[in-house]
């Protein structure tokens, strides 16, 4: 079991197989409620994994005396540490195959311990697994294959320290494995905030999201994590380094972009000064229901191409809408919120809302304050933040439930929501026998494009439901290809991915990318199978 220190400083028993906290998850008769939404579901919900049902061998290495302080071969510690929290790892630990356990979980303090442990795995043929809040939902923390003698889970939840505070220039430098409520709960003394919480923030670290280049708060604008760093401390095996703090630089590649996105294969990120902002004391927000998806798509992008810069520009298609509980009439909804540190943005929601409504939508009453949101907000963000739990439910009970996002550009949007709809349904349909849900939602927008979200709901083949998934998988990804989508906007690459992602990049760009694997890890121990390799 993970242990999760709150911003209250209690503490939350983590689930080791699902997502989120053990005792937020749905119950026997809950899971069957959910189940009875999808026809064709198992008649009661599978048991809920025990770590002492797994077959967790002998480690196959053993790391030497002056390390062995930060490393154990705990089962529970090593289950906790096996998978993500993708819907492929969810029903696997269900099932109890959760294939390749890790053979050690090492918790390093600092830098030097992160270097002594790279340097000890390269010379014994250990494979080493970045490991933040383990939330990833595409295969990045788990190992796959048997080419290594033995596999090391490297947890820097215990390196999670502000370690410093610029005020004057509003940045921070953080340990990367400083969980989102703890991070924030050292910020807030000081009135600042990273204000970067995805859906993930309880359960992800500071170095999980720029390794992962993830996705926050903000709909448009500063949208990545990218956008918050001033410079970055990593740790390879062949050298460790940090780049210049500075506002901003134009002296040739950027460093830090090598390492935002690599996903822990070319190193581990330890430390970051971010930019910090104030606390925002105004916010505003409200909701605008549509008859027509297509008119919607219309109103969010001109919402986009406009100077409003809203924090919350969320376009939620009817069966999302229905599933959140922000309309039941069958109507799309548009979710948006506006915030300041330093003026009042009831004027800014206005004009935003005089927009959306040109565009045929209905407005609800707005909302400020950020106290008493207009009720279709409400229900959308608490559905926002029990989705994944519900998730797991319906996992119990036999379904295929997952999710994945892109990106493309407008000309783009509209036919591609169309066919993820109509073809992905479809495959679902053919994989199972059963009628396939396929939603969709808007969760970031740009000047250029939009970023589309979609969720895929289906009952099972009872034992069979990672292969239902895989086909399911590759429906979308061919969907992607063809029209020129993203293999992902913020999930990352992972190893879910990696086949959209080698046909996605440039040639060039891969043969500077595996130099650079060859040179920051030569023995080729960090994260293998992901990105490279």
């Amino acid at each position: 079991m993970l242990k999760t220190a709150t911003d209250t400083g209690s503490t939350r028993t983590r689930s080791w197989w699902g997502w989120g906290y053990a005792d937020a998850h749905p119950d026997d008769a809950e899971c069957a409620a959910l189940g009875a939404l999808l026809p064709g579901t198992l008649a009661r919900p599978l048991p809920t994994p025990r770590v002492a049902d797994l077959s967790v061998g002998r480690p196959g290495a053993t790391p030497p005396a002056s390390l062995a302080h930060l490393v154990t071969d705990d089962p529970a510690a090593r289950a906790a540490h096996a998978m993500g929290r993708a819907y492929r790892d969810v029903i696997r630990a269900l099932r109890g195959t959760p294939r390749r356990i890790p053979d050690l979980v090492a918790r390093p303090a600092g830098d030097q311990d992160v270097a002594d442990l790279l340097d000890w795995a390269g010379g014994h043929d250990v494979a080493v697994i970045p490991f933040g809040g383990g939330s990833s939902v595409v295969g990045g923390v788990e190992y796959r294959g048997d080419a290594h003698r033995a596999v090391l889970s490297l947890d820097l939840t215990a390196m999670d320290r502000v370690l410093e505070i610029d005020t004057r220039g509003r940045a921070a430098r953080i340990q990367a494995g400083a969980l989102g409520p703890v991070l924030e709960a050292q910020l807030r003394p000081h009135g600042l905030t990273l204000r970067h919480f995805p859906q993930s923030f309880e359960f992800s670290t500071l170095g999980g999201w720029l390794a992962t280049r993830a996705g926050g708060h903000y709909a448009t604008v500063h949208t990545h994590i990218d956008d918050f760093v001033q410079s970055l401390r990593v740790v390879a095996p062949a050298a460790t380094g940090a780049s210049w703090r500075l506002p901003a630089s134009g002296a040739g590649p950027s460093p830090d972009r090598l390492f935002l996105g690599s996903e822990g294969a070319l190193g581990v990120i330890t430390e970051a000064w971010m930019r910090l902002q104030e606390r925002p004391r105004f916010k505003a927000s409200a909701s605008v229901a549509y008859g027509d998806f297509g008119a919607a798509l219309e109103a969010v992008r001109a919402l986009a191409q406009s100077d409003l810069a809203p924090a919350n520009c969320r376009l939620l298609d009817p069966g999302e809408a229905m599933l959140s509980g922000a309309a039941q009439d069958g109507s799309s909804v548009l979710v948006l919120g506006f915030e300041s540190a330093t003026a009042p943005v009831d004027g800014r929601l206005a004009t935003a809302l005089d927009l959306a409504l040109a565009h045929g939508g209905r407005a609800d009453t707005p909302a400020s304050g950020g106290d008493a949101p207009a009720d279709a907000v409400t229900a959308w963000r608490s559905a926002f933040l029990r989705m994944p739990y519900l998730r797991d439910g319906l996992a119990r009970m036999g379904a295929v439930v997952d999710t994945f996002e892109t990106a493309a550009t407008w000309d783009t949007v509209p036919a591609l929501i169309d066919a993820v709809r109509t073809e992905v349904g479809a495959a679902a349909t053919k994989a199972t026998g059963h009628t396939a849900t396929v939603n969709c939602r808007l969760t970031h927008v740009y000047p250029d494009g939009a970023a589309p979200y979609f969720t895929v709901a289906v009952a099972g083949r009872p034992g069979d439901e990672v292969a239902v998934w895989d086909e399911i998988k590759a429906a979308a990804a061919d969907v992607l290809h063809r029209h020129r989508a993203t293999v992902t906007h913020h999930h990352a690459v992972g190893r879910d991915h990696r086949p959209g992602y080698d046909l996605q990049r440039p040639e060039p760009f891969a043969l500077a990318l595996r130099a650079a694997k060859d040179a920051l890890d030569p023995h080729g121990v960090l994260n293998p199978g992901v990105l490279l390799g």
